[in-house]
């Protein structure tokens, strides 16, 4: 299907009528009324990581008709759908079910109402301000299309609904809890992620899309006493500030300027009262990269500025800072070839020129990067975008993105109609290319 430029034609992008029969759009297009009534239930009823058991239930109702050996419950309250189809490849296709502690504002009428009890019993409001709503729907698409074409492709197909996608932790834990003994292993791992582009557009990065995110934690350790006779003290708020300043210098002077990386101090806790010296300070970092090398340099050189500040400082040696790299890591998303460059001549050919269009890389995380790096050398991976904007609303911010709400934005509103299509035309030929009968 060949259409005219994103930019000037809005909806009718996906709606303008091909040059030729098209059964495979014309089958989305007939089931997207089911798609998205089933987009705004999910969207209207999100809950949190770990917490995803009404979700799971839903899809697990969604998919178990189609054909489908279903189980439910792995890795916590993760469904996994398995259609064997002869012989052949195995695929993966995920989605992600979880939602985020965001209050919701975008005044939609099916805008979530939701409020939970996150893991640190905190109280909040619960959104999909990540689109794993818009995920969902097009996953059921998806499985309803390759259930209904199973007489064009030979293989097994293994769809998969992951929980805790926002915590890092889902991925792992299905992994962990036997994805890939338990069930047919892939040779190739596929997702999208909606994005803040053209509604419909598909977006793609070859080779590292998403970062390694480390979470740090340091304890900055000192001396206390009383803010009158610093001279008696070893003061840990000087001795943070003097840190926090000291790793600016790592991104910009120890790593390769074509070398993305990031290392940025999000909180800094210490002390009571203004005539007090705290005996110690924390640091909560968060730092990226791409490289499993950069990564290890990064995290090196924040223990080495560390402990040289405390010497600097004068701190005794059982008073040196404590740096702890948290377990919740995410590790970079790396699109592989040739799977990548093979699947985008597919999408450029069905969708046009004009709607794929490679992006940069991001520094987010994406815990998707787990099923290529549990066998890097026997599943290749593919996570592309697609645009998820309205066109009206693209159009009126003339290119800047910033005056747009993006993703974990309270007010994050997906065009759901042709993102949902663009979405499981996307997926299912892509899948019919990785299961092709040969």
């Amino acid at each position: 299907m060949r259409i005219l430029s994103v930019l000037t034609l809005g909806f009718a992008l996906m709606t303008a009528v091909p040059s030729r029969a098209d059964p495979l759009a014309d089958a989305v297009a007939a089931d997207l009324p089911t798609l998205l009534s089933l987009y705004r239930d999910l969207h209207a009823a999100p809950e949190l990581s770990r917490q995803e058991i009404k979700t799971a239930a839903r899809l697990t109702r969604e998919i178990k008709g189609l054909g489908f050996k279903v189980t439910e419950g792995v890795g916590g309250t993760g469904v996994v759908a398995v259609m064997e189809n002869g012989p052949g490849p195995v695929l993966l296709l995920r989605t992600d079910m979880d939602a985020l502690p965001v209050t919701e504002t975008t005044g939609l009428p099916y805008a979530s109402k939701v409020r939970a009890t996150t893991a640190d019993g905190v109280d909040t409001g619960v959104m999909h301000a990540c689109g794993h709503d818009i995920h969902m729907a097009s996953w059921v698409g998806a499985a309803r299309r390759l259930s209904a074409l199973r007489k064009q492709w030979s293989g097994t197909l293994v769809m998969i609904a992951q929980p805790a996608e926002e915590i890092g932790f889902g991925a792992r834990a299905m992994l962990n809890d036997g994805l890939y003994k338990r069930f047919p292993k892939p040779s190739a791992a596929i997702a999208f992620h909606d994005a803040p582009l053209p509604a419909g557009v598909i977006g793609y990065t070859p080779g590292y899309t998403f970062a390694n995110v480390d979470s740090v934690t340091m304890l900055v350790r000192g001396i206390g006493g009383h803010g009158a006779y610093p001279q008696n003290t070893k003061d840990p708020i000087v001795l943070a500030a003097r840190i926090v300043t000291a790793l600016q210098t790592i991104v910009s002077r120890e790593v390769d300027p074509q070398d993305a990386a990031v290392v940025t101090v999000g909180s800094i806790h210490g002390g009571t009262k203004h005539n007090i010296i705290p005996g110690e300070v924390q640091l909560q970092l968060t730092v990226r990269s791409f490289s499993p090398e950069t990564r290890a340099h990064l995290i090196a050189s924040i223990e080495r500025i560390a402990k040289g500040e405390a010497i600097a400082a004068g701190m005794p040696e059982d008073k040196m800072p404590i740096v702890t790299v948290e377990d919740q890591f995410t590790p970079a998303t790396f699109n592989s070839e040739p799977l990548t460059g093979r699947l985008v001549g597919l999408f450029r050919e069905r969708f046009g020129a004009d709607r794929v269009r490679q992006v940069p890389a991001t520094m987010a995380g994406e815990d998707f990067s787990r099923y290529r790096l549990a066998d890097p050398e026997g599943v290749q991976s593919l996570l592309f975008w697609v645009g998820a904007v309205p066109h009206d609303k693209w159009d009126a911010a003339k290119g800047d993105t910033t005056a747009l709400p993006g993703l974990h934005s309270a007010q994050w509103a997906p065009d759901p109609g042709p993102t949902i299509s663009a979405a499981v035309e996307a997926m299912s030929i892509a899948a019919l290319d990785v299961l092709a009968r040969r």
